[in-house]
């Protein structure tokens, strides 16, 4: 490997030691750029990579909130504004019991380069607290959020830093967050937030544009060895809007979804989450706020596999899309054994470092990485950030379709950058250059600080 990228992985190992998750998605990222570090000498002179790998900006803050019984709690808030070379910081907040700063700054970098990949005009950031919104009720959930929002305020802003939804945080959060920033600064600035209300400055199809996205990403897959998704099997993990983004456009389009998972366990639907009625239950289940796959299986009555991973099922795609590192060695052997054609990360690093390079050896299997794939959800979030400075309100048509074609571009150039140099038809690699040298490009050219 190329000596300077060596000392920077070795650096951040040494300092991060205990953030895993953030070592193990730098490693993955900097290890495919080699060929590029190669081309460019110059990126040594400037520490590039060095600077590259730290967040410009990271705080913490503390969010005290009063529950239904008047007891008083006290949480941690976190922003990573992680690079801001190409845009403002974009990226969501995380409201989830295991938020840590690791968890917070790994999503942060995955998030430059996925915005990058859009080619749209947005900087990497993330954020969350370790806040769990599970078994709270709606008045204990704003009074957080304004909390949260008290302390968060006056570092974002339209042209800031403008934070989404993630895990934990759908629409009714971003809903009392964006109620309590409008009450303290005095202003509608609907652009300071995505992932709202369409009555108030959200976008339509935003809720399901993640799953629609990666779906659109994996026509171009298969297409490419001219294949049609008509048919197609799909295991999916979790239930949350990806999923339920996946299930609803893959039945659009004729393939379907066999899987579904969550804490419990998974369910094995053979005959397909591909009726209005079964892809509307999964809305349901995650309204429910039980947080058990199990009650598909009582509902429609296919099996249910206690304390399992769906990923042992023989399938056309795999499509983990529920959290990271929930694809171990021992699953991808599963999955190489069932002869998957297909494996298409969808949620951010869901496979840990040692089973992508696996599947990757894999002959016949094409890997596809979740900063691509899930890109759509950013990208949806980026045309709301449009809409609002225009005050314009597009149809659900015309924000499928500029998904589409975003989609379609993130693939087009992952594919040129891994054929430009050398690696042949290698989506990781390739995702990871092309995003890398549009952020590059702009550190470069915006000088060292």
């Amino acid at each position: 490997m190329n000596a300077y990228l060596e000392s920077v992985i070795a650096r951040v190992k040494e300092k991060h030691s205990h953030e895993p998750e953030f070592v193990q998605t730098v490693e993955e990222v900097l290890s495919s750029l080699e060929p590029v570090i190669d081309k460019h000498p110059e990126y040594e002179k400037i520490d590039l990579l060095g600077r590259m790998v730290e967040p410009e900006r990271m705080f913490t803050f503390r969010v005290v909130w009063e529950d239904d019984n008047g007891v008083w709690h006290t949480n941690t808030g976190y922003r990573c504004q992680f690079n801001g070379a190409i845009g403002p910081y974009k990226g969501g907040l995380r409201f989830q019991p295991n938020v840590y700063p690791g968890i917070i700054k790994f999503l942060g970098f995955e998030q430059t380069f996925k915005n990058s990949l859009t080619g749209l005009p947005i900087g990497g950031g993330k954020g969350g607290s370790d806040f769990d919104p599970k078994g709270k009720s709606d008045a204990e959930i704003m009074r957080f959020c304004q909390s949260f929002m008290q302390a968060l305020y006056r570092y974002i802003g339209p042209d800031v830093d403008v934070p989404a939804g993630d895990m934990g945080v759908g629409g009714r959060e971003i809903g009392f967050l964006f109620g309590e920033y409008r009450r303290l600064k005095g202003v509608f600035e609907n652009g300071v937030l995505t992932g709202k209300g369409f009555s108030y400055g959200g976008s339509l199809i935003r809720p399901e544009a993640t799953g629609y996205g990666a779906v659109y990403y994996l026509l171009n897959v298969l297409a490419h060895d001219g294949q049609s998704i008509e048919d197609k099997t799909i295991s999916c993990s979790g239930f949350g809007n990806v999923t339920w983004g996946i299930a609803k456009k893959a039945a659009e389009l004729g393939a379907k979804v066999v899987t579904l998972s969550g804490p419990d366990g998974y369910i094995y639907d053979a005959d397909g989450i591909n009726t209005p009625e079964k892809i509307a239950y999964i809305e349901e289940m995650r309204n429910s706020g039980r947080n058990r796959v199990e009650d598909y299986a009582d509902k429609y009555g296919v099996p249910f596999y206690a304390g399992q991973k769906p990923w042992g099922v023989k399938v056309d795609v795999v499509m983990p899309s529920a959290m990271q590192n929930d694809v171990h060695m021992e699953h991808a052997k599963q999955i190489a054994e069932n002869k998957v054609p297909y494996y298409i990360e969808v949620a951010n690093m869901p496979t840990t470092n040692d089973a992508l390079s696996y599947l990757m050896t894999q002959e016949g299997m094409v890997v596809a990485p979740s900063k691509a794939v899930n890109a759509g959800g950013v990208a949806t979030s980026a045309l709301e950030m449009s809409q609002n400075s225009e005050r314009l309100s597009w149809s659900e048509q015309e924000v499928d379709a500029q998904l589409k074609n975003i989609m379609d571009t993130i693939y087009k150039m992952s594919v040129e950058a891994s054929e430009q140099y050398g690696l042949g038809y290698n989506l990781v690699a390739g995702a990871n250059i092309a995003g890398f040298l549009r952020v590059a490009d702009a550190m470069v050219a915006q000088g060292v600080f």
